[in-house]
């Protein structure tokens, strides 16, 4: 049996590493080329102290002056001494360049690619191999024929053979042109990744979900592995758009939520000329209630508009939730990027 590791560096590139239940992870790390910061191997300086965010595991000797107690419930490591007892998330405080590696890239082949709306694609990806990643990370997607990347979140189930991705279609655009006018199944293109620090931590409390368009495609991730997985807490997923048509993927996202059985979708739509049930932003029906007091982890994925306003929201209601985790996305040809704050 061994047991998957997923080391997050602070330059937000994610590898995954396998680890034996009797393996120590700087061990495993070692053995599959990945230098983690390391001096003693003897649990006596510190210089492994990572975070531990997800995961089961046995702590070897240590001394204080290395880590704490205090520290060690509080979820820190030292992963010269640390010992999996289950599937782990470890957060170093280094980059993967320090550390002697880089994302991983995974050579896929085009299935199909279908226009959800106006404004969207939905492109789906044969993997040469597997792809892990935390339910909510990005990859650099090659664009075949134009020798150049752009940033995806997955819409799919990790570590699935097959990949989907959620992009808007923005006129003019490297991977919109491509998608629109040339792109046919056995296209061949390259995945680099996982990276970005907006993905789905351990579900101990209720969750506050928010996606403004193609910001959807995270959740989705996060939906399907629920799925698997199942949770007793609820959520709650705030779903807006413009107009109507851009509710794209909303029949998988209500089938996933009727399965795992406590997830409540609420949609809106910004444009006044259509009729819906609840119209303006979603700062328009965001209150208090849904921040339960601080007891809610918040996730939001949206264009910096929304973000922004989110943000100035949640300080205007006074309600700090206990963790709020944001990946901003722009719709332009830069690569975009990914913040998150709390843990």
């Amino acid at each position: 049996m061994t047991y998957k590791i997923a080391l997050n560096f602070e330059d937000g590139v994610t590898r995954m590493i396998d680890c034996g239940p009797d393996e120590l992870v700087t061990e495993a790390a070692f053995r599959q080329r990945i230098n983690v910061p390391m001096d003693c191997r003897d649990g006596v300086c510190g210089t492994c102290k990572c975070f531990a965010e997800k995961g089961e595991y046995e702590l070897e000797f240590y001394l204080d002056e290395a880590m704490t107690e205090e520290e060690a419930e509080q979820g820190y490591v030292l992963t010269c001494q640390m010992r999996p007892q289950s599937d782990c998330v470890i957060r170093i405080p280094a980059s993967s360049a320090a550390c002697k590696t880089a994302a991983e890239a995974i050579g896929g082949t085009v299935l199909g690619v279908d226009a959800l709306s106006a404004t969207s694609f939905s492109l789906r990806v044969k993997l040469d191999k597997p792809m892990s990643f935390l339910p909510g990370q990005y990859v650099n997607v090659s664009v075949p024929g134009a020798g150049k990347t752009r940033s995806y979140s997955f819409s799919s189930l990790p570590g699935s053979d097959e990949a989907s991705f959620l992009i808007r279609n923005l006129p003019g655009g490297v991977m919109s042109t491509y998608l629109a006018e040339r792109a046919g199944p056995g296209d061949k293109l390259e995945l680099a990744g996982p990276m970005g620090t907006f993905y789905l931590r351990p579900i101990e409390r209720p969750q506050l979900w928010l996606a403004g368009g193609t910001g959807m495609a995270p959740f989705l991730s996060m939906l399907e592995q629920l799925a698997q997985t199942g949770t007793e807490q609820p959520i709650t997923l705030y779903y807006a758009v413009t107009r109507a048509a851009d509710l794209v993927e909303l029949d998988r996202v209500m089938a996933l939520a009727a399965k795992i059985g406590t997830v409540t979708v609420i949609t809106i739509i910004a444009s006044p000329d259509e009729a819906h049930e609840r119209k303006g932003f979603v700062t328009d029906h965001l209150g208090a209630e849904d921040l339960q007091g601080g007891n809610v982890d918040a996730y939001l994925c949206g264009p910096p508009p929304m973000v922004d306003a989110v943000r100035a929201h949640f300080a205007k209601l006074g309600v700090e939730p206990a963790s709020f985790h944001f990946e901003k996305f722009n719709p332009t040809e830069e690569t975009s990027a990914a913040e998150a704050v709390g843990s």
